[in-house]
């Protein structure tokens, strides 16, 4: 029997973090895809709070929120650890991934989505935040070091999720030649065969965010 499980959505790139992290500690899992617009009785009960994916079961047990998600299975399934193991390393990796989460997804979410001065005004609080990721990516091919590892798998929607955001949105935010490294970073995580295995088609992301 099947200890775990995924209530995911396949085009949110929220839920493909939890995948790549399953599939790098070599831990089964059955997916339950959920139909965002008409959510099953059993994700609800899962996630009463937000009421939204993705959502890790584990031997009866729910956890929600996709960076709780990461941590805990790397807390859960020691082999190919995620997070540093150095207390202020691991700090500073939960630091970047909330700030991705927190600041880049919401500003280049608004400037997809909105018109005019207010669009123009998150278009260039996009790049702002990016150049500061691209600060911390500098020297490095990955954020973990010479492999990936829970930033990485944080900061892994960049390389498609901002190309369709900027599809979408019919603007530019991340131009190669300003965010080189980044750039440079995305090239190298698209490049993994267990991260290329997870990701959705681009077709499906454009849909998703233009529904």
């Amino acid at each position: 029997m099947v200890q775990v499980k995924v209530f995911g959505n396949k085009d949110s790139l929220f839920c493909t973090r939890i995948e790549w992290a399953l599939k790098l500690k070599g831990v089964e899992y059955e997916y339950l895809q959920e139909d965002l617009k008409n959510k099953s009785p059993e994700l609800l009960k899962y996630n009463p709070v937000h009421k939204k994916v993705p959502v890790l079961l584990h031997e009866g047990k729910a956890v929600a929120e996709s960076l709780v998600i990461l941590e805990y299975i790397d807390e859960a399934w020691k082999q190919n650890p995620l997070l540093p193991q150095d207390p202020h390393e691991r700090a500073t990796a939960r630091f970047w991934a909330k700030f991705g989460d927190d600041k880049v997804v919401t500003a280049s979410v608004e400037a997809c989505y909105s018109q005019g001065e207010v669009k123009e005004k998150a278009i260039e609080s996009t790049k702002e935040l990016l150049a500061i990721l691209e600060k911390e990516i500098t020297g490095k091919k990955f954020f973990a070091g010479d492999g990936i590892g829970y930033l990485d798998l944080a900061i892994g929607w960049v390389p498609l999720g901002l190309s369709v955001i900027e599809e979408v949105g019919e603007m530019k935010v991340f131009e190669a030649d300003k965010f080189p490294c980044l750039h440079e970073w995305s090239k190298n995580f698209m490049d993994i065969p267990l991260v290329k295995e997870c990701l959705p088609t681009r077709e499906s992301i454009v849909e998703y965010f233009r529904g």
